[in-house]
């Protein structure tokens, strides 16, 4: 991929990442984090597949969105007195939340959150998913699956409860 190229899909792809990120991550740290995210994809160019830029660029984002909420927590536990439930909530959560659908979905692990958002949020294809997590597409097709299985199973067993 030259210069051109990658201007191209940056072009085409920044909004899509922005939104990413920003069910990731506060408002104000959307556009640091999308520019970290381009620049790692400017330096490792040659590894992106062709025709599939926009998983391959969530699957940076993916591990930048980590890095930087590692960083966080190591600051925050440097910081015992602040509160951290007063950051503004995600994307997501505003999605899901007044429904029975978050806490079903919060109750999921990180992984089966991480799959399901992108395939349902993010509108990636199975073989997209794949791309973005670095595993193989049959491997992606059951983790969506399971993770619904599991989603609908937290969504049952709330139901029951109520």
């Amino acid at each position: 991929m030259d210069r051109e190229q990658f201007v191209t899909v940056f072009r085409a792809h920044l909004q899509d990442v922005s939104k990413y990120l920003a069910r990731r991550v506060a408002g104000d740290q959307v556009e640091d984090l999308a520019s970290d995210i381009f620049e790692i994809a400017w330096r490792k160019k040659s590894e992106c597949p062709e025709g599939m830029e926009l998983p391959w660029l969530y699957k940076i984002a993916g591990f930048v969105v980590s890095n930087h909420r590692r960083k966080a927590v190591n600051r925050i536990i440097h910081l015992p007195i602040l509160d951290t439930d007063r950051s503004a909530p995600s994307a997501e959560d505003m999605a899901l939340d007044g429904s029975g659908i978050a806490l079903a979905f919060k109750a999921l692990s990180a992984q089966d959150r991480q799959v399901l958002s992108l395939f349902v949020f993010e509108e990636l294809s199975i073989r997209e998913v794949a791309i973005a997590l670095g595993i193989r597409e049959n491997t992606a097709s059951q983790r969506v699956k399971r993770s619904r299985d599991r989603l609908a199973a937290n969504l049952t067993s709330q139901m029951s409860d109520n």
